[in-house]
């Protein structure tokens, strides 16, 4: 088990103009971006290039792009941040970038079709292997929550089981491998991949393939709705997805990322984003394997960039001015409390069991989801001061699965519904 200190970042979003940043590079902004990123005390950054300005066409990864992303991953370096690149953008803040060679005229599954799946490998690669001898590269992630192209409610989704989600996560990990050997490469999927029955990347997938596993926590997903605010469930979602994940993580201390996680208004008023975030990070550091925190996101949106979901525009730890906010307050206090320490959080040692049917595809995860069994209980439990994890049903009795992640007791959600502290029954 790691003890090494948390990792704490932010996923950047350039204060002059978005992502569209990269149609007008300007080295000068991106370091005075950089520059308010690090004097937060922040030690990473998570990089977005737009997947359609990188490869225009399926045979065509664009080298001046590839020297503007390298330009930025060295003025990080300059400024003590590590850079994570996510690859396939895809999908950022409700908007679509998918290349005009998988679309209309040119419509092809974007996870099945050979040619597609070869480009993508291909422009993965180039990217891995154009950062491989910098010392700040973290590694790739695949893309960003690139699973809801694959299922509703997106409005056009390329469909695919299980098992082609799966091939195509091994072969574009395998090409960020070949570009980048020795590096932490990854995939990260939104939180249907454990709430939703029918999405085809599942936790198995996200808990077993890649180097660490990533959650994504957004309390706007009925969460805040259901609960408030200030409660229990909210201010522990981002603890309960690392702990969620644990269930299907083969590896007993497989590293777990907080990836992305923000203080969405209305769900979260602006007044009590700080209390919001202070909260949400403290909870997750008491989660043992925890590789780091990375907040969504460094800057504001600005209001001259028009059909934003609402809630897009004030999700910074910064304004789009580089003004910090009590949110980016909250962060930097509490990584300059972690710096240079420990992380070394007791076991969780009372496991809420998880029965989400076949585990490789979890037919029936929406158990796990706000206002089902699991979540409900995993709140109950943690309001009444338990530190829950989870395990799966079909391990429930496993003496050594147990044994190797320090747990003791294992709880039902049934049992963990009652209105004492719930009867548990001592692990095997």
């Amino acid at each position: 088990m790691s003890s090494a200190p948390p990792r704490f970042g932010a996923n950047y979003t350039p204060s002059q103009g978005w992502f569209h940043h990269w149609l007008d590079f300007d080295l000068d902004e991106v370091r005075a971006d950089l520059d308010s990123i690090a004097g937060l005390g922040l030690d990473h950054i998570r990089v977005f290039p737009l997947w359609p300005l990188f490869q225009p066409n399926r045979t065509l990864v664009r080298p001046r792009a590839v020297e503007q992303l390298v330009q930025l991953a060295d003025a990080a370096a300059e400024r003590g941040l590590d850079v994570n690149v996510d690859g396939l953008q895809g999908h950022l803040s409700s908007f679509d970038f998918l290349p005009a060679w998988t679309r209309t005229w040119h419509r092809r599954n974007i996870f099945t079709d050979p040619d597609v799946v070869a480009g993508q490998a291909e422009y993965l690669r180039t990217l891995a292997a154009a950062l491989a001898d910098r010392p700040n590269f973290i590694g790739m992630t695949v893309g960003n929550e690139i699973a809801q192209f694959a299922a509703a409610p997106h409005p056009d989704p390329d469909r695919i089981t299980p098992a082609q989600a799966g091939s195509w996560l091994d072969r574009l990990l395998a090409a960020c491998e070949e570009g980048a050997p020795g590096r932490m490469h990854l995939h990260a999927e939104y939180d249907a991949s454990w709430y939703q029955d029918d999405q085809p990347f599942t936790p198995a997938h996200a808990a077993r393939t890649g180097a660490v596993t990533a959650v994504h926590s957004w309390v706007f997903n009925g969460t805040a709705q259901r609960h408030g605010a200030t409660a229990t469930a909210t201010e522990h979602h981002a603890a309960y997805l690392v702990e969620l994940s644990k269930a299907w993580a083969l590896e007993p201390h497989r590293p777990v990322w907080l990836q992305e996680v923000g203080a969405p208004a209305p769900h979260i008023p602006p007044e009590h984003a700080a209390a919001f975030t202070a909260a949400t990070v403290a909870n997750a550091l008491d989660c043992p394997d925890l590789w780091g925190v990375t907040w969504w996101c460094s800057h504001d949106v600005s209001r001259s960039l028009a059909d934003f979901p609402e809630l897009e525009y004030t999700l910074g730890l910064l304004t789009n001015d580089r003004r910090v906010k009590p949110a980016g307050q909250a962060v930097a206090r509490i990584a300059a409390q972690w710096r240079d320490r420990e992380h070394r959080p007791a076991p969780r040692t009372c496991a809420l069991v998880v029965d989400a049917g076949d585990e490789e595809t979890a037919p029936r995860r929406s158990v796990c989801a706000p206002g089902g069994p699991v979540f409900e209980a995993f709140a109950r439990l943690t309001a009444d001061g338990a530190r829950p994890t989870t395990v799966l049903a079909s391990r429930a009795d496993d003496t050594d699965h147990l044994a190797a992640r320090g747990i003791t007791e294992v709880v039902t959600p049934e049992q963990a519904g009652l209105p004492a502290r719930p009867a548990t029954r001592t692990a095997p």
